[in-house]
């Protein structure tokens, strides 16, 4: 455990990205927003085939921003909004938000592996990721109309998208607390895994789409996550051209290979 930190380790074609401030419920302040960004620019310089991202400890996968006074982020927000002083609150919002967006769309999966309570911020982080498993006793809640606030990590919109606009209207606005078998039933999370085993189990998945072709699992991520901004005949002619240009490649040459051998593909990475 670190005061503020995040870690960063790799395990064969895997990154895991821990949130590691546990006894703050692994809250961002400004030093955990740059240690992010360090991270996101490591990884972009060493791309592994998945992301796994966690929080650390037991209680908190994250809740978000760090909302205390002993956070200059917070008293610089409370003098800005006592001024009705527009700068510096546009500058933090998109500051965060390109943070976010960094880490997001890097061209490998990202799985969120919510260890715990997911509040707020930290319910946004997850559901930008591109797949979520949950632990059995974690809970998710976007908390931020408790305080007069509103997502603004990218977590409206991505809700609105993953389970639509009228349930993320009742998650958003109501800021209930959802557990991990709702969230299954919603569409918000792909997984629930069993009681204190779900980095294991995110782990296990990352390992499995870390095996598959890697040209393939970027290309067809780049059409999931376009998909939705485009009109559907947009959308085929990416997956098109995106399907041509996988093949023409030559990585389905190692899987094929190995089908017709019967024997479990070795695809090389990408150079």
């Amino acid at each position: 455990m670190s005061e503020y930190g995040i870690r960063l380790e790799f395990t064969n074609h895997v990154a895991v990205i821990t949130i590691d401030r546990p006894q703050r419920m692994n809250t961002f302040n400004e030093t955990m927003w740059s240690e992010l960004e360090r991270v996101t620019a490591e990884l972009r310089e060493n791309l592994p085939r998945v992301i796994v991202l966690t929080g650390a400890g037991d209680k908190a996968f994250s809740a978000g921003f760090d909302v205390n006074i002993d956070n200059p982020q917070i008293s610089n927000l409370v003098e800005a909004v006592q001024k009705h002083d527009r700068p510096p609150v546009e500058k933090l919002i998109r500051h965060i938000r390109t943070t976010v967006d960094g880490l997001v769309c890097l061209p490998v999966p990202v799985i969120a592996a919510i260890n715990g309570k997911a509040y707020g911020g930290g319910a946004e982080l997850a559901v930008r990721c591109d797949l979520r498993v949950m632990d059995s006793d974690a809970v998710i809640s976007f908390s931020e109309v408790h305080l007069g606030l509103m997502p603004d990590w990218g977590g409206a919109a991505t809700l609105a998208r993953l389970i639509g606009p009228a349930r993320a209207a009742d998650m958003i606005l109501t800021a209930r607390e959802v557990k991990a078998r709702e969230a299954l039933a919603l569409g918000l999370i792909n997984r629930v895994s069993s009681p204190a085993k779900v980095l294991e189990e995110s782990v296990e998945l990352a390992e499995t789409i870390a095996g598959k072709g890697p040209r393939a699992v970027r290309s067809a991520l780049e059409v999931i996550r376009s998909a939705c901004g485009m009109s559907l005949q947009e959308a085929l002619e990416l997956e098109t051209e995106k399907a041509i240009a996988l093949i023409t490649s030559g990585e389905c040459y190692h899987g094929i290979s190995a089908f017709l051998s019967k024997e479990k593909p070795r695809f090389p990475d990408i150079k």
